[in-house]
């Protein structure tokens, strides 16, 4: 009953509803905006009919979701099918592809203030009620807020008003926390690229007003402001890639004009996605109810594709951001990756062991490196191929089994050194043996393994 209400948004009896609702009732849905009533039912003929004998509409999409430790009630806008149209520009989105990618990439630390920077209808606050002292969200939309804020109450009357500080507030991007501070900023920004086209319709929670990846791109040079040092900032976003050019070509220059506003940041990017630019007009000219063959879907395809011929744009990559400020005085680091496969859900203690041992190799030198036992991680298997009969492989590969699901191709040292890698040899004594083993320059090998050692510990591979 109530997924036909309030999913499908199909009409039902009221009847009918107020038995699914026993203790809120159909007047109680009625007074929180949640349903309207509409005429009799088939059947009766009253001028006026009772409550029981009237429809009930949804005015929202309502729908259960959760994580390992909570579960929560989530409303939002009706969907196109629903709503069996295009959709109104402000509209508000629901759980979605992206909200739960986000969610699940996040880093789950104890922190003592958040900010949900584009909450929409509060998917991202509601995570942070679990590990957040203090939570801020905002967002360019007033009935984004006014969902949220809804949200927010219905998770806290559920928990008995056990959920952290929380406030609302109004306004683009980072205007409305100017001058404040954050340990965690997560945000499921419009990073959509839309044509600045006046036939096009633009929606809120896809569109941030900007042209291009404009608004991804201040993101990044900006949100260092509100971190303190130490502070993790996620967010999920689109990049254009001009003729010429490669995404991590791109992501070098923001990074750079970053560093010059004066917040160097380190920075983990991963491009999960790539499309040219049909597939990406294809794709978002049919988000909103805009049917493929009509005049309007055609309409707005040929928008887009024109929008990016005139920046001459040959590919759109999409991926999750991560971006920290150092909580001290050392240069900062970078990791611009790809990884089109399956990943480990949630991703976020991968996320956040990442960004340990990246912060750790970048405040030790290789002798430090070498200094330590490692460890193979538990997740790490090892393929060997060889032509049949071979007495040694020609491929030996190094797969991760959790995280990002590396692959790395491993020569002879590597794949010595980690045969043997069980933490009881320092690096240093493990690769000095090999080398007398193999009669190699112990410093030749050191001076080999050492990067290999760095990539494999950045991405957990080694612990």
């Amino acid at each position: 009953m109530l997924v036909r209400l309030f999913t499908l948004g199909r009409p039902v009896a009221a009847s009918a509803l107020a038995e699914a609702l026993p203790t809120l009732g159909v007047d109680g849905a009625v007074a929180l905006g949640l349903v309207r009533l509409g005429a009799a039912r088939a059947g009766f003929a009253h001028d006026r009919p009772a409550t029981s004998d009237r429809e009930a509409v949804a005015t929202c999409d309502l729908r259960p979701y959760g994580d390992d430790a909570h579960d929560w009630w989530v409303a939002s806008d009706l969907s196109e099918l629903a709503v069996g149209g295009p959709l109104r520009p402000d509209h508000v989105l629901g759980i979605g592809g992206a909200s739960t990618t986000l969610a699940s990439w996040t880093v789950r630390r104890p922190v003592d203030r958040a900010l949900d920077l584009g909450t929409g209808c509060g998917v991202q606050a509601l995570h942070l009620t679990g590990h957040a002292g203090a939570i801020v969200a905002t967002d360019i939309s007033e009935r984004a807020l006014a969902y949220a804020a809804f949200n927010v109450a219905l998770a806290a009357s559920a928990r008995s008003g056990d959920v952290p500080p929380f406030e609302l507030l109004a306004g683009d991007l980072l205007d409305p926390v100017a001058g404040q501070r954050f340990s965690l900023v997560v945000s499921n920004p419009p990073f959509v690229i839309t044509p600045r086209d006046e036939d096009l319709p633009l929606y809120e929670y896809r569109d941030g007003g900007r042209a291009g990846d404009t608004l991804v791109r201040s993101l990044v040079r900006q949100v260092g402001t509100v971190l303190e040092p130490g502070g993790v900032a996620q967010f999920l976003g689109n990049w254009e890639v001009p003729a010429g050019r490669t995404w991590r070509d791109v992501w070098g220059d923001w990074l750079e004009e970053q560093a010059s506003d004066g917040v160097a940041l380190d920075a983990w990017v991963v491009q999960r996605e790539s499309q040219d630019p049909a597939e990406y007009a294809e794709l978002w000219a049919r988000d909103g109810g805009a049917q493929p063959g009509s005049e309007a879907h055609s309409r707005m395809y040929a928008a887009w594709l024109r929008d990016f011929a005139s920046r001459d744009v040959v590919r759109v990559g999409f991926g999750v951001v991560t971006l920290q400020r150092p909580a001290t005085d050392r240069p900062v680091w970078r990791s611009l990756d790809e990884a089109h496969g399956p990943v480990a859900a949630p991703m976020g203690p991968a996320v956040d062991a990442g960004l340990r041992a990246r912060t750790w190799l970048a405040e030790h030198s290789d002798d430090d490196v070498l200094d330590v036992a490692w460890s193979c991680a538990s997740d790490v298997t090892e393929e060997r191929h060889g032509r049949p009969g071979a007495e040694d492989p020609s491929v030996i590969l190094v797969r991760q089994g959790g995280g990002l699901g590396r692959v790395v191709r491993a020569g002879t040292l590597l794949a010595a050194y980690l045969g043997v890698a069980e933490g009881e040899l320092t690096a240093r004594a493990a690769l000095d043996a090999i080398a007398t083993v193999l009669g190699l320059d112990p410093d030749q090998v050191r001076a080999e393994a050492v990067p290999a050692l760095r990539d494999l510990v950045a991405d957990g591979l080694l612990v």
